[in-house]
């Protein structure tokens, strides 16, 4: 384990799991069970950044479908 991420050259993926929830995990390490690459490689700090982007919902999948069901039936 790094003390400083300046010092982390490991080269990181971007992973999803079926509740659009985001994470990085070393690219070099199989992809724990329920998630996928998303396509994304790099720096930790650069996989954060990509997440930072793009996840701008950070409810559940589950939650955001449910929440929009209940507010069309009022």
């Amino acid at each position: 384990m790094y003390q400083n991420d300046a010092e982390d050259t490991t080269i990181y993926k971007v992973v999803v799991n079926h509740e659009e929830q985001y994470s990085v995990w070393p690219s070099d390490r199989e992809n724990p069970n329920g998630w996928k690459d998303v396509g994304k490689n790099g720096l930790k700090q650069e996989c954060l950044d990509y997440i930072k982007e793009v996840w701008t919902d950070m409810r559940p999948l589950s939650l955001r479908k449910k929440m929009e069901e209940t507010s069309e039936n009022i």
